[in-house]
């Protein structure tokens, strides 16, 4: 087991897809009641493009994947600061 740890900045809504920015910012989606987030990393992580990780974001929120298109949806960007065990591993080796 590897624990990570992501402290998130403020949520920004955005209207313009192109302000989105894969492996800087994460996605949060939402229409109605449902929601989604996924973390930065994780378009990074899979090799998704701007449209993919839309995509996902809305599948994870259990929306039609294209539901990003409607106006209804609001789309949030944010980054994050990822730490874990492997990074107070090294800060312990560099003592």
């Amino acid at each position: 087991v590897n624990i990570e740890i992501s402290v998130l900045s403020p949520l920004k809504r955005i209207n313009n897809l192109e302000e989105i920015e894969v492996g800087k910012h994460g996605l949060f989606i939402k229409e109605g009641l449902c929601q989604g987030l996924l973390l930065p990393q994780v378009a990074t992580d899979y090799g998704w493009n701007r449209i993919q990780f839309l995509e996902q974001t809305c599948y994870k929120a259990g929306l039609d994947k294209d539901c990003y298109k409607q106006k209804t949806t609001e789309i949030f960007i944010f980054s994050a600061i990822v730490f874990g065990e492997k990074d107070l591993e090294k800060h312990r080796s560099d003592k």
